[in-house]
This record gives C-alpha cells, sequence and structure tokens, in this order.
C-alpha cells in the first residue's frame, strides 16, 4: 500500500490526466499502478516530495530484471508526466526522472487486418445488439478511431448530413474526421432503431440492456473490445481481433489506396509524422509479399533456390 502522501499526489495527477490531458482511463490506471508500485517500492516513508534520481533509477532497474523493455518504458513515461506535474505545481524544485535513458525496446510493426476480414467483421451474425455492434465497427474501422475515442463520442458529435465526425483526441486536440458512406449508413440505422436519445450530450454508443428509468449507459472500451471479439469469433477470423487493430488498418488500407502521409497523420490524431511513417513499412513489406507471390521472376527464383537445397 503506498502511503497517504503518495496516494494524495497520485490521485490529484489522476484528475489532472483526466480533465486537462484528456488520457484514456487504460492509461491513467496503468500510470497510477505504476506509481504506487514505485512508493511500495521506496518503503512505508516514501514521499513523492523527496524522492531522489537514485531511488528512480533502482525502481526501474529492478522493473528491467523483471519486465520487458517496452513495459520499463511505459514506467518511465508514467514517472516522467508524474514528477513533471508536481514540478509544475510547485510540490517539487526538480524532476528526479529527468535524464534517465528510456530502454530500447524492439520496434514492431503494426499488424493490420486484410481488407476481407474487416469486411467480414462487417457482416459478422444478426443478434438484438446487431445494429449497434455494426456501427461500432464500421465507426472504427471506417474512421481509425481510438477505442477511447470511439467511447466517449456524444450524439453532438456525428453529423451524418456532411458524413462527419468531431473526434477529442490525445491531449484534448479536437479534429474533424470524414465519414465513409458504410458508417454513414450503419448509424443512421442504430439511431433510427434507438430513438431513446436526443441530447446532443447524450452518448452514441451505448449499451442495449438497461434498467427501467435508467439513462442510458456509455459503453466503456471494455464493452467495445468484447464486441468486436464476438464479432471476430461469429466469422471465425484467426489471431487477436482488437480496436486498435482496425485503426492500424485503416492507416495501412489509406496508404496502400495512395493516400498521402501527411493526410493519414491528421485522420489519425498523430502529433509527429514519425509516428504514422510506421505504415509505410508494413505497407513496404506487404508490397513484397504480394510480389514474391504473384511475379514470375520470383516464382522462378523461389523454384531455382529450392532446387539447389535439395540433395
Amino acid at each position: 500500500m503506498s502511503t497517504a502522501a503518495f496516494e494524495r499526489a497520485i490521485e490529484a495527477f489522476d484528475a489532472h490526466l483526466a480533465a486537462e490531458r484528456n488520457f484514456s482511463l487504460h492509461t491513467r490506471r496503468a500510470y497510477a499502478s505504476d506509481l504506487r508500485q514505485l512508493a511500495r517500492f521506496l518503503g512505508p516513508d516514501a514521499d513523492p516530495a523527496r524522492v531522489e534520481p537514485a531511488d528512480v533509477r533502482a525502481f526501474l532497474a529492478d522493473s528491467h530484471r523483471r519486465l520487458s523493455a517496452a513495459t520499463v518504458g511505459r514506467k518511465l513515461a508514467a514517472l516522467r508526466s508524474f514528477f513533471g506535474h508536481l514540478v509544475r505545481s510547485g510540490a517539487r524544485a526538480a524532476d528526479p526522472s529527468l535524464g534517465l535513458p528510456a530502454p530500447r525496446a524492439p520496434r514492431r510493426l503494426p499488424r493490420p487486418l486484410p481488407v476481407d476480414d474487416c469486411q467480414q467483421l462487417a457482416e459478422a451474425g444478426r443478434d438484438e445488439a446487431s445494429a449497434r455492434d455494426l456501427a461500432l465497427v464500421e465507426v472504427l474501422y471506417g474512421a481509425g478511431l481510438r477505442v477511447a475515442e470511439l467511447c466517449a463520442l456524444d450524439l453532438g458529435d456525428v453529423d451524418l448530413a456532411r458524413g462527419e465526425l468531431h473526434v477529442l483526441g490525445k491531449g484534448r486536440r479536437e479534429r474533424v474526421v470524414p465519414l465513409p458512406g458504410a458508417a454513414r449508413e450503419a448509424l443512421r440505422r442504430y439511431l433510427d432503431e434507438d430513438r431513446s436519445r436526443a441530447a446532443r450530450r447524450d452518448p452514441l454508443f451505448v449499451a442495449v440492456r438497461r434498467r427501467a428509468g435508467a439513462a442510458p449507459r456509455r459503453l466503456d472500451p471494455r464493452d467495445a473490445r468484447r464486441i468486436l471479439r464476438r464479432r471476430a469469433r461469429a466469422v471465425g477470423l484467426p489471431g487477436r481481433v482488437h480496436p486498435h487493430r482496425l485503426r492500424h488498418s485503416y492507416a495501412t488500407h489509406l496508404l496502400d489506396m495512395g493516400a498521402d502521409l501527411r493526410e493519414i497523420q491528421e485522420l489519425l490524431g498523430h502529433r509527429s509524422l514519425s509516428t504514422t511513417q510506421r505504415y509505410t513499412a508494413v505497407s513496404a513489406a506487404r508490397l513484397l509479399e504480394t510480389y514474391d507471390r504473384a511475379h514470375p521472376r520470383a516464382r522462378r527464383a523461389g523454384a531455382a533456390a529450392s532446387a539447389r537445397r535439395r540433395p
């Protein structure tokens, strides 16, 4: 259990992330867990105002012995954000995590779904929630949203006449994302079936079952992941299918169809172009695979190599 001083600081930091930086609930929970682990590591007398650089280094070194480089990197990001907040609020004079290098994690490319698999997800079996679930899939894939952005949408954020979504992304940065025709039609059908909500601030995606007289419950990211998994199982898609994989698919398919990288950056809400550039490597790898399967010279070279390997 973290000390009272640490717990108060963590709660204030979490409120800051929610109100001023629009961090997702998933990220906020992960950061709070990392900070409580630091407090436990430092012992019962831990005070965030007295943490030294050596304390942070020891905590990260201990984490590195047990955890992956990516997880330790996230912990360092949580510490930097937390202590930076304490410095800005006047609770500390200096940030003890400043200058500490992040561990080098292996760079993993996004794993988009094939176009046909995305189409199958939209055509999965029907049930009482099918209109909502179809709209959810079409918006995730058709607009490339983060799952937290999707769940935060209100009715007033949807403009079906113009075919646009008004999205509040990371860092409270707003963007307007166009909706393809299939997503507009799925949303129109979903909203026609559920006329219980009228106010612009009512949530867009809500739970189907609700108590009599109770306000509709907004879907959370866990609900969205469950819906997507269920639809993926219904059509027999292999591997893990989750909302962020649809976002990867959206970006990769746009790039494959010739969209400009800067335009994709704006649509995804990336602050840095380097984040978007990952998809160029994915497209290049997919192009090479297609070449190896389809080009007659590639097939001939592959056959010759196989013949040389035979005894």
